[in-house]
């Protein structure tokens, strides 16, 4: 990609990994091309943490899944964690450039029933680069310079987990009693899931990719690749997002929970 690119748009390695992932980008569950322009409808997910917002997913979840109280937060929770971790995890493995996922640089709307949340991201939201990244040199607030791969893959977590995810389970568990391992589990899930499918989009081994960022995260002992079929790597979890539970049960592919 011509430097010119790589500089006048911070997040393109992201939305072309995204697109390549999932042949468009309409996706259920992020704004086109990730940044939003008019926030309009949306609010930050700051929202969530604090209670404003957040009776209105579980609600939402409720109706969409019929399931109990604590099995719906817990596909909620699913479904938007995939979609927050997305863009940072893909920024990390496709180009060594994150997108900062605070809560208040987040944001979120419900207009779209599609899917239960829709996400997108504020214009000035922090990006986080190493040395050798054009963006380094370009001379834009929001772009904060890391000394090496570790320092990145901290920034990663403690945006992403620390200052969104975590307190985003305890508001959660106010609500509802869901264990944080069986949230967690969850997040590792998608990590891992995400990354095999947007493998063939990305450089580096994908086994490598995930083991270093869910390790990054403290979450590798939640989920397993075990060989697939094909001998293709595939995603075996430790817990279980409780989808067996509901009125129509599901068990997902790699759930801990196997059918009779």
């Amino acid at each position: 990609m011509p430097r010119r690119d790589m500089t006048a748009t911070p997040l393109a390695p992201v939305t072309a990994t995204l697109q390549a992932m999932f042949g468009t980008d309409d996706l259920p569950g992020l704004a086109r091309g990730l940044l939003v322009d008019d926030e309009f409808v949306w609010a930050p997910a700051t929202t969530l943490i604090d209670g404003t917002r957040l009776p209105e997913l579980l609600r939402g979840a409720g109706v969409r899944w019929r399931g109990t109280p604590h099995a719906c937060a817990a596909l909620a929770w699913k479904s938007y964690s995939y979609w927050t971790a997305l863009p940072a995890v893909l920024g990390w493995a496709s180009a060594r450039r994150v997108p900062l996922l605070d809560p208040s640089d987040v944001l979120i709307h419900f207009e779209d029933h599609r899917p239960l949340i829709t996400l997108g991201l504020r214009r000035s939201i922090t990006v986080a680069v190493l040395p050798n990244d054009p963006l380094a040199v370009a001379g834009l607030p929001q772009v904060r310079v890391v000394a090496d791969e570790t320092a990145l893959l901290g920034e990663l977590r403690a945006s992403l987990l620390d200052a969104h995810l975590a307190p985003l389970i305890t508001a959660i568990q106010s609500e509802v009693r869901v264990g944080t391992r069986t949230l967690l589990g969850s997040v590792a899930s998608g990590i891992a899931h995400g990354l095999l499918r947007a493998a063939d989009a990305l450089p580096g081994p994908t086994v490598q990719n995930i083991d270093s960022v869910l390790g990054a995260l403290d979450l590798a002992d939640l989920v397993e690749l075990v060989p697939g079929p094909a001998g293709e790597p595939t995603v075996q979890r430790r817990t279980c997002c409780l989808a067996f539970t509901l009125p129509s049960p599901k068990v997902c592919q790699g759930c801990c929970v196997r059918q009779p």
